[in-house]
């Protein structure tokens, strides 16, 4: 069996892969995730390639340095349904702004993963769930941003399902495990069809 690690520092995406029974290293890929994107982004492509190339960057960073691990890469791209791409909020008044403008409107979170062994990509997948926002009053973005910013700060769309960020929600289609940046169920398959894991 490879060694595996994870390519993300994410507690999120840590705690899931270890409540599912898998040893792994975690490691901090080091890629510039903003210079990144605006690079890719002004390639046009869609939000789903987006956030695979961005995923894809993250294993190749580490498989390169660890080639006989098999190394996974995530990451996630929002994109509201008139089109625009929203990154993680650099501060508590930019989540307050970025909440207005997902308020009563829906939106897609592309949750990719890629594995890579020996630098190159050897599996890929991009969950795709579709989230929609109850229209939030100004007072209760304020006290949502106040109460949770330490977390949310982390999370692209301002939110964690997991806590208190499913209250800004009226309806979800798609995935729990896409929402949280780790697309478990498909990781999994893979894992067992090369022999990772017990089938």
């Amino acid at each position: 069996m490879s060694q595996i690690i994870l390519a993300s520092t994410s507690s999120a995406r840590r705690q899931i892969l270890e409540n599912a029974g898998l040893s792994f290293d975690a490691m901090a890929p080091m890629v510039d995730e903003e210079a990144l994107k605006l690079g890719l982004e002004q390639e046009n492509l869609s939000p789903r390639d987006l956030a695979d190339a961005l995923a894809e960057a993250k294993a190749l960073k580490i498989s390169a340095k660890h080639p006989t691990a098999l190394v996974l890469g995530a990451d996630q791209v929002l994109a509201i349904d008139d089109g625009q791409l929203l990154s993680k909020a650099e501060s508590p008044e930019q989540a307050r702004e970025q909440l207005k403008m997902l308020s009563g409107k829906s939106h897609r979170l592309f949750s990719a993963l890629v594995a890579a062994a020996a630098g190159v990509p050897v599996w890929r997948h991009v969950g795709v769930v579709r989230l929609l926002v109850r229209p939030l009053s100004d007072e209760f973005i304020d006290e949502y941003v106040d109460r949770n910013w330490d977390q949310i700060r982390y999370c692209v769309g301002c939110y964690q399902i997991e806590g208190e960020g499913a209250q800004l929600f009226t309806k979800i289609e798609g995935d729990h495990f896409d929402i949280m940046g780790m697309p478990l169920l498909p990781l999994l398959a893979f894992l067992r069809e090369r022999k990772e894991i017990a089938s």
